[in-house]
């Protein structure tokens, strides 16, 4: 497919991202959408007569190749929604979008992928929490993402840098600035080990609206947000808020009533929107995560363990997929008021460990 082209759909005129996918479901490419005649256009559900002139008329195509020359000057990346380097957990939200500008060495389908989020006003209690992050996931294979905003954001990147963690920034604006500007120098840090991402092409201004949309993609590339201090009311909440609606992982930790960064995150806990994280560890007991092998470690020993009838038969139903309590014990044929001791000696075992809502999971 044409690189113009595609860069041209996400260009015209009021026409969003979930447009542009009809209009690719429709016919196929970037290319046949220029191509398509005002009956084409009109024939699909949702393209009225002003958006088929504007596809019709649109100087896209001219602006497109202007931006390409850039983009290939600084080494810009162009991620189309069909190509294999898109990242695939922000493919499967219903609004992501058509096209992605890169710069950097992550891979942004990287196994496990964690989003850190936060007020701009970091406390030390919340600073404190980002090094303890750090610090823990560096041992997990993990790759860090936030919004290379003041405060939290920017404490995230710092630490995982520090910790040889590989971080992304998801930026509001495009490629061509960055800000704020005061975060230049550990941009390029990230550049060597993470990189820059956005959806706004080269030249955007940095709008105030720019950054919810922002934030749909923080919390639509990870497996799981946490957010470590936040208000009521900001964008922290707000990714929470999105990830929730992607069925995604999501974690607050608390702090005092007293505290208004932290008026957020007890928020999202008393009301059930994310799980309490007291330390780092809790993040891993939750996600399941295994410690990565360091390249000196030799093959490890399995240990038969010796399981009953019933906790084999909870074990064969785990391996299949997590389950809540009541799902399991009509799967397994057995009582639930029988099945907490059965997972109370898996999970002494080692064998499965409990997440929030009451669901089991094998390790």
């Amino acid at each position: 497919m044409s690189l113009i082209h595609q860069i041209a759909l996400t260009l015209i005129h009021n026409v969003g991202h979930v447009t542009a996918k009809s209009l690719l479901a429709e016919f196929g490419t970037p290319e046949a959408v220029f191509s398509a005649s005002r009956e084409q256009l009109l024939g699909i559900e949702g393209i009225g007569t002003v958006t088929a002139d504007r596809i019709l008329h649109t100087d896209a195509l001219a602006r497109a190749e202007e931006q390409l020359k850039f983009l290939k000057k600084h080494h810009i990346e162009v991620l189309f929604y069909t190509a294999e380097r898109y990242p695939q957990r922000l493919k499967s939200c219903y609004d992501a979008p058509v096209l992605l500008y890169y710069r950097g060495t992550a891979d942004l389908n990287h196994p496990r992928i964690v989003s850190i989020v936060g007020t701009r006003m970091a406390s030390p209690y919340g600073l404190m929490i980002c090094e303890q992050l750090a610090e823990t996931l560096q041992h997990y294979n993990v790759l860090v993402v936030s919004g290379l905003a003041y405060g939290i954001d920017v404490a995230a990147h710092r630490q995982s840098l520090q910790f040889d963690i590989p971080t992304v920034g998801i930026l509001g604006h495009g490629l061509d600035r960055l800000y704020p500007s005061v975060h230049t120098q550990i941009a390029g840090k990230m550049l060597k080990n993470g990189g820059l991402l956005t959806e706004f092409p080269p030249y955007t201004n940095v709008d105030k609206e720019n950054f919810p949309r922002r934030n749909r993609i923080i919390a639509g590339i990870a497996d799981v947000t946490i957010v470590v201090e936040a208000a009521l009311k900001g964008g922290a909440l707000i990714t929470a808020e999105i990830a929730n609606s992607y069925n995604r992982d999501v974690f607050a930790f608390p702090g005092r009533t007293t505290d208004r960064y932290s008026e957020g995150c007890n928020f999202l806990i008393k009301t059930n929107r994310a799980g309490l994280l007291s330390h780092a560890r809790d993040l891993v007991y939750y996600m399941g995560w295994e410690a990565a092998a360091s390249a000196g470690d030799g093959q490890q020993t399995t240990l038969a363990i010796a399981l009953s009838a019933p906790e084999t038969a909870i074990m064969a139903i785990l391996r299949l997929g997590p389950l809540r309590i009541d799902e399991l014990a009509v799967k397994a044929g057995i009582q639930q008021s029988k099945l907490p001791i059965h997972l109370l000696n898996l999970e002494i075992k080692g064998m499965i460990m409990t997440r929030p809502g009451n669901v089991y999971q094998a390790v």
